[in-house]
């Protein structure tokens, strides 16, 4: 069985001194490896080759069997961890809530260790009085353990 915890620093090794960041790494059983990573511009090829050679080398298949992939962490994807919410601040997302509620509005900010984050949400109000309802803006502090999933939401 692969070595997690080598392999998690051979990753952070590879991607020291980038703007590149370790997003998850997940090891099956039969040894199928995948790591995301991620970065505020994006991840090129490159990187991931660059990865992926720096894996091989550590890891000999001739001793372990594995099945390799390297890639960046999908735009569909939950986000994970703190690079991730950074990259997308005011940006739109979904969010679905433990108690099932889901939220599309603007990604405000993250805290220090990702347990909260603050999504900006419009929503209709009708004034007393007033013949149409106005669009308020309202900040939500959520835990992040207690959402299901906070995805970047693409809009056509």
């Amino acid at each position: 069985m692969i070595d997690k915890q080598l392999l998690t620093d051979t990753v952070l090794r590879a991607i020291d001194g980038s703007d590149n960041f370790l997003v998850d790494i997940r090891v099956s059983p039969s040894n199928e490896i995948v790591v995301e990573i991620d970065s505020p511009e994006g991840v090129d090829i490159d990187t991931c080759a660059r990865i992926t050679r720096l894996i091989e080398d550590t890891f000999d298949r001739d001793t372990e069997d594995y099945e390799l992939e390297v890639g960046s962490a999908g735009l569909t994807a939950p986000m994970r961890v703190r690079g991730q919410f950074l990259k997308n601040i005011g940006k739109p997302v979904e969010v679905l809530t433990g108690d099932g509620r889901k939220l599309h509005a603007t990604l405000a900010g993250v805290n220090d260790d990702a347990t909260q984050f603050t999504v900006a949400v419009e929503t209709k109000v009708k004034e007393p009085g007033a013949k149409r309802p106005v669009l308020r803006t309202e900040e939500i502090t959520l835990d992040t353990a207690e959402c299901k999933y906070v995805r970047y939401e693409i809009k056509f």
